[in-house]
Formats: structure tokens, C-alpha cells, sequence
């Protein structure tokens, strides 16, 4: 059962006051009942321990770097409740492949042997869909269910919070929730979405990973180790 209790268990402790505005919602309401009753009748992903994974392993005090994406993987063992990420054992996706290719261009790394980028978030990087579930090989299924009205309150009480975060942005979805930050307070980073369709037109060469850690050795923040082992 996903209720505010099973929720309340999954996440990090510092994260619970933005969580508990949320909870007495009609629309957070309407979206725990709706996702219970899609367990029980289809596949969905992630799991349900896996929903709220990114505020588990990326506790609020922590928090350096945004990433947003759109909605889990929704092939069967993928998605692992982490933006762009993949459970170990599973196929590197197009996305992710160009995500290491750029890092390999900007900042040299090279080997990469799966696509689980757990490592990232354990630094302070938020991997957050704006869609947190989906229905098995349905991309988009579960985008108007009321996941982006959850997760706009998320990037937007985050930037009200917190000072000097980078917020990462790729492609006109991601671009989107530009607005929710207050660009005097963070660093912003926009470029096209890293899938095979669109890398092409400004992904590769947008140079943010090294951008990224520019500006936090700038604030005297530990920079991101891009790296995976």
C-alpha cells in the first residue's frame, strides 16, 4: 500500500516537511489511490519501495545538482527510481550512452560498464522524473495522473530553500520548469535531450558536467566525481 505512512518510510528525514505540504492535497489524495489501484491491475515501474528512491539517497542537506527527466524506463527490469539510471545487469540506454559519451568529451572519463548512477545521487546530485512511476511498455502513461504537479512543488520549493544549486535541464520538458527557479540563486543549465533523436543538435558539446563543477569549486562546494565505478 502507498499511503503517507509507506511514503514517510522511503525518504530521507529532511525531505518530510516539503512531503507532509503535500499530503492533505486532494490531488496527492487522488494520485496514492490511483497508483494503488494500478499495482494491483498492471505492471508499473519502478517498484513501489523504488518510487521515491531519489529523496531517499539524496537527502535534502545534501543537495548540489538537479537533474530532471521525464518518466521511468518502462521496459521490464530498468527502471530503479533514479532519472536517466538503469538497475546493474540491465542494457545502457540510447539517452544514457549519449549522457557518457558527452562526459567522456567534456571531462575525459571513458569506461562505463552499466547504468546505474546511484553513485551520483549518493554525491548530491537529485535524479528526478517529473513523472515518478509508468505503466510497463507505455511511455507517458502515467504523466497526467497528477505526478507533475507533485514534482513542480519539489523543484520549486527546493530553489525557494536552497542557494547555489545547479539545475540541469534537457529538452523542452525539462526546459520547462525553468520558471520554478529563481535564476539569481542558482545556476542554469539548458541544452537539448540527450536521446539519439535530438544529441545531435546541441547535447553534444554543451560541456554541463564540467560546467557543473566549475560552479560549485566557484561556491567552495565539493565537486561532482562524474565518474562510475
Amino acid at each position: 500500500m502507498i499511503n503517507k505512512e509507506s511514503i514517510e518510510l522511503s525518504i530521507s528525514n529532511d525531505w518530510k516537511e516539503i512531503f507532509k505540504e503535500e499530503f492533505s492535497e486532494n490531488y496527492f489524495i487522488e494520485l496514492m489511490h490511483k497508483l494503488n489501484e494500478e499495482f494491483l491491475m498492471k505492471t508499473i515501474f519502478p517498484s513501489k519501495q523504488e518510487i521515491f528512491k531519489a529523496f531517499k539517497v539524496t537527502p535534502l542537506n545534501k543537495l548540489k545538482v538537479i537533474i530532471i527527466g521525464q518518466d521511468p524506463y518502462h521496459g521490464i527490469n530498468q527502471a530503479n527510481g533514479l532519472c536517466f539510471s538503469v538497475k546493474k545487469g540491465s542494457l545502457i540506454p540510447p539517452s544514457l550512452k549519449n549522457i557518457y559519451k558527452e562526459i567522456c568529451n567534456d571531462i575525459g572519463f571513458s569506461k562505463y560498464t552499466h547504468g546505474d548512477l546511484t553513485e551520483w545521487a549518493k554525491q548530491g546530485v537529485l535524479l528526478l522524473n517529473t513523472s515518478l512511476t509508468v505503466e510497463k511498455n507505455s511511455p507517458g502513461s502515467h504523466s497526467k495522473i497528477g505526478w507533475n504537479k507533485f514534482t513542480n512543488k519539489i523543484i520549486s520549493s527546493i530553489s525557494i530553500r536552497k542557494q547555489n544549486l545547479v539545475f540541469i535541464l534537457w529538452g523542452n520538458h525539462a526546459i520547462k520548469k525553468e520558471k520554478l527557479i529563481n535564476k539569481n540563486n542558482h545556476l542554469i543549465l539548458k541544452g537539448p535531450h540527450p536521446s539519439p533523436l535530438s544529441a545531435y543538435r546541441g547535447f553534444f558539446g554543451c560541456n554541463h558536467f564540467s560546467k557543473t563543477n566549475l560552479f560549485l569549486k566557484e561556491k567552495k562546494i565539493k565537486e561532482i566525481n562524474w565518474k562510475i565505478n
